[in-house]
Formats: structure tokens, C-alpha cells, sequence
């Protein structure tokens, strides 16, 4: 079946680059349960907004027609806009608790080194990404079986990780993807703890963009579990653990 042909604003872009959003292009198909012809128009779709929104923002000089670049502002937000587009992990099979991650791809890296630039930029990622950003980074740390559970179902866990030596360790992860001034409350720690119960999982981890409530940590219920059976990871110290993670060979 052949691959239906792209076409880019030649006014914004070179062949060379072009070319590159091609291959991105086939290479980050929003594939899921898709065929090739819906995956490869919703990926059309995606890039023909963008290049919609780039062409707009060009300035055309009064009766000359010469193109002028977007201010560099609005580049930058056309950028991260189709950067966020991409594919970040490389999915493999279905299982019972979701969709297994194999690896992670190139645009994985160059969010992460934006986050490492820009931390704010981490309030623009949508939940759902951010899912599949904590799953790639347990991928690349050398777990060997991570599974990215459905948006819908998942029983309170968004990531399974399994590492596996001598046996096996378990972890699970809920991600909060929120933004300052809303933080994680006692509620949402102790919702994990009830998950780890029913899972069997050896750790827990509740990773978030923005922080924890104040004193959560000296909470009569969740102290017991701290640093044992439970971690929290706040979005300082989660870009750090990306930027450590991506660096790794």
C-alpha cells in the first residue's frame, strides 16, 4: 500500500527540512488501533495545523511578496507545538494491563533536553504525553517490561515497570500532571497506597510536574510507607531524573 505524499509550506521550510519532517512523520504515526490510511491522515491533519499556524504568522512586505520569518516567539511556540505531535516511546505488543513500551524515540530526548531549558515548558505537555514521557524514562533506566495502562481502566496505576536479576521488582506509577498553584494532596498519596495493596507491587512512586501539599510527608498514614514502599517525586526532581536517565548509554 503506498504512503500518501506530504506536502509543507515551501515558503516556511527548505527541502532539507522538509525531508526530515517526512521522515518524522512516517516514523511517528499515531498508529494505536489505527490503519495505515486513518493513522497517516490524522498525522496529516496534525502537520497541516501547524504549518497553518507558521504560515499565518509570516509577514508579507507591502507589494513585494517576500516572505519574512515568524518573530522567533512564535517559532518557538509552532516548535514545542509540533514536537508534542510526535511519538515519544516505540509501542509494542498489547497485554492484559496495557501496551508494552520497547524503547524510547528521538523526540523523547529532545523534550526532555527542552524541559532541562525551559521547566515551565513542562506545563504545556498534556497529561496523556507526560504518561508516556514517565514510561519511556523507566524504559531507558533498564526496566525490562514497561507497560503504559489505558487513559481509561488503569486501576490507578499509569506505568508498570518490572525489572528483573535474581527476581522480579514491581513498580507502579501515578502520574499528576498538574500545574502550580494545584498540588498533590494527602488524598491522592493515600489513593496509591490502596493501589499497592491490591497490586502486590514492590514500590510505588506518585510522580508530579508541580509539588506535594506541605507536611505530607509527616502524614499519620503515609509516613509508615515513605521512602520504603513509597516515593514522591515532585517536577523538579522528575526533569532532573529525566536529564540523568537520557544521559545514560
Amino acid at each position: 500500500m503506498s504512503r500518501p505524499p506530504l506536502v509543507f509550506s515551501k515558503t516556511l521550510i527548505d527541502g532539507g527540512e522538509a525531508r526530515r519532517l517526512e521522515w518524522l512523520h512516517r516514523m511517528t504515526l499515531p498508529w494505536d488501533s489505527n490503519t495505515w490510511e486513518i493513522a497517516a491522515r490524522i498525522a496529516q491533519d496534525q502537520h497541516r495545523k501547524v504549518a497553518a499556524s507558521m504560515t499565518q504568522a509570516a509577514i508579507f512586505h507591502a507589494g513585494g511578496g517576500t516572505t519574512v520569518e515568524p518573530p522567533l516567539a512564535l517559532r518557538a511556540v509552532a516548535e514545542k507545538a509540533q514536537l508534542l505531535l510526535q511519538a515519544v516511546i516505540v509501542p509494542g505488543e498489547r497485554t492484559d494491563e496495557g501496551k508494552l513500551v520497547e524503547a524510547v524515540a528521538i523526540p523523547w530526548f529532545d523534550i526532555v533536553a527542552l524541559l532541562a531549558k525551559d521547566p515551565n515548558f513542562a506545563f504545556e505537555i498534556p497529561p496523556d504525553k507526560w504518561e508516556e514521557i514517565v514510561a519511556g524514562a523507566y524504559r531507558k533506566a533498564g526496566f525490562e517490561e514497561v507497560t503504559l495502562t489505558p487513559r481509561s481502566g488503569d486501576h490507578g496505576r499509569d506505568v508498570i515497570a518490572v525489572k528483573r536479576a535474581l527476581g522480579a521488582v514491581r513498580v507502579i506509577d501515578q502520574v499528576k500532571a498538574f500545574k502550580p498553584p494545584r498540588l498533590v494532596t494527602a488524598n491522592d498519596v493515600r489513593a496509591l497506597m490502596g493501589v499497592l495493596q491490591t497490586d502486590g507491587a514492590s514500590k510505588g512512586f506518585v510522580t508530579t510536574t508541580s509539588d506535594f501539599a506541605p507536611r505530607i510527608q509527616t502524614d499519620p498514614l503515609i509516613k509508615p510507607l515513605f521512602g520504603k514502599q513509597l516515593q514522591l517525586i515532585n517536577g523538579t526532581e522528575l526533569i532532573e531524573r529525566l536529564n540523568e536517565v537520557a544521559q545514560r548509554r
